[in-house]
């Protein structure tokens, strides 16, 4: 499988992805994991503690959507895998999920366990789930817990309770977010960027 297309394909729009967001320093530290579809019952995933700005097709896993692994055994998915795996299960159409560390995101997440609500952003049209910015959305904060299945398992029980969830933030970790293809997934995540640093900066003007 990893001699397919698809799995080149998708392995350089995700190696793409971490020099893009890298870039913009959201991805400090080896942080951050990439995910995209390779077809019904796969994922390719990016391998842990790997540099995002210098990704190749050597720095990625296949997995099934129960977790395991397809990938030569000294290439070990992260736990965090399965933060990705429960949005594939979930939507039969999703394409890639993307997951950052900004400083900004780490900083409201620390400061708002409870979640935040942003609206009247007019980059809130990026998130298909808004029609009209005033209506704004929220973005849950989950505590970092070690245990990433029973993290997993919390997200999966509020996304089905809230189905148009378009990102959810970690405490003290950073940003989830997803979408159709890999490109709308970075969309996304800059649109998210851009209202977490809008707020922090409300949040020095009117403290």
């Amino acid at each position: 499988m990893e001699n397919s297309l698809e799995f080149k394909a998708q392995v350089s729009l995700l190696a793409d992805a971490g020099a893009r967001l890298a870039a913009r320093g959201w991805l400090p530290a080896r942080a951050g994991h990439f995910s995209a579809r390779l077809d019904d019952r796969h994922i390719v995933v990016s391998a842990p503690g790997r540099q995002k700005d210098m990704l190749d097709e050597n720095d990625f896993i296949i997995v099934d959507l129960e977790g395991n692994l397809l990938s030569p055994a000294e290439r070990t998915p992260s736990p965090e895998t399965f933060l990705h795996i429960i949005m594939y299960r979930r939507d039969k159409d999703l394409g890639a999920v993307l997951h950052t560390h900004s400083a900004n995101a780490t900083v409201l997440s620390r400061q708002l366990p409870g979640g935040l609500h942003l609206s009247d952003y007019e980059v809130l049209r990026e998130l298909p789930v808004v029609q009209y910015p005033a209506e704004g959305i929220d973005v849950p904060v989950f505590a970092n817990d070690p245990n990433v299945q029973q993290l997993a398992a919390q997200v999966d029980d509020r996304m089905s309770r809230q189905p148009d969830l378009a990102g959810y933030l970690i405490a003290g970790h950073g940003l989830y977010t997803w979408s159709h293809t890999v490109e709308t997934a970075i969309q996304r995540v800059e649109a998210f960027e851009f209202m977490f640093e809008c707020e922090i900066l409300a949040r020095q003007l009117h403290p």
